[in-house]
């Protein structure tokens, strides 16, 4: 008799199915911030490199030497604070080229997410 009773009892099982459900769903927000935060680093880097390539192209007292050039990409690199490094200066055929690269660090790195690695490149003609 006490066991028909518990076994038609429903309460608690609300519980039961966020347990099963709030892993799944944690994930995919988790996901899908993470994707979000890698455009937006991919984004500014892009437009790093734009702007530095055409300072380097228009401007010639702002942006005189690569040091310069790449200070100035990392200052337009809106939501990034990469080194100058990340940035280098060519002269190509197109004109002056812009590379950088960038790792990017997921949030989740403790669940052995391996980094990224993000590449951007811009020419403007001289």
């Amino acid at each position: 008799m006490r066991y028909a009773k518990l076994r038609r009892d429903e309460s608690g099982a609300s519980a039961v199915e966020f347990a099963i459900t709030a892993p799944v769903f944690f994930a995919v927000v988790f996901g899908i911030i993470e994707g979000g935060l890698l455009l937006w680093t991919q984004l500014g880097l892009q437009h790093g490199a734009e702007m530095a390539a055409r300072c380097a192209a228009v401007n010639k007292t702002m942006c005189n030497n690569s040091s310069a050039v790449q200070n100035f990409a990392v200052q337009n690199s809106y939501g990034l604070n990469p080194a100058p490094s990340t940035f280098t200066v060519t002269t190509a055929a197109c004109g002056t080229q812009i590379s950088a690269a960038y790792t990017f660090n997921f949030i989740t790195t403790y669940f052995g997410t391996p980094n990224v690695g993000l590449t951007a490149q811009s020419c403007f003609p001289s």
